[in-house]
């Protein structure tokens, strides 16, 4: 029998902006806009993970600000399942680095209305849901 996995996205916002990278490489999302985040780990707190994917793919320091809302994301093509948990979160200073060339390309600032496409499943699924994080231009 097979599970879904869990994964964390992070919504880094600061100056009503939220951060997005484009994703390379793997067999889904290639070429998609998403937040920082990844796998939560055994034993790991959402919020210790999403410190730790933030830092690990751009090196800034965040502050968890809250636990938003989650998407259950089924990959056709790749067979693969994620109930994605998105934290919010804000970084106050410093600028985001490509620190995993081999899965990001970029990292940039949006406002929320501008998040580019083609976005990543799970944030195309949580903006179906109307979602929008306080404090987001």
């Amino acid at each position: 029998m097979r599970f879904p996995r869990i994964g964390v996205a992070v919504i880094v916002v600061r100056d009503g902006q939220v951060l997005v990278g484009r994703r390379l490489g793997g067999t889904q999302g290639h070429n998609t806009w998403q937040f920082p985040g990844g796998h939560l780990e055994f034993g790991e707190s959402i919020a210790a993970c999403a410190v730790r994917e933030v830092a690990e793919e751009t090196g800034l320091d965040v502050t968890v600000t809250g636990v938003g809302p989650f998407t259950n994301d089924f990959f056709e093509a790749a067979g693969k399942h994620y109930v994605t948990l998105f934290v919010l979160a804000t970084a106050q200073v410093g600028s985001p680095r490509v620190l995993e060339p081999e899965k990001c390309a970029e990292w940039r600032w949006c406002s929320w209305d501008a998040i580019p496409e083609p976005r990543f499943l799970s944030v195309q699924h949580l903006l179906e849901q109307g979602f929008r994080p306080p404090g987001v231009v």
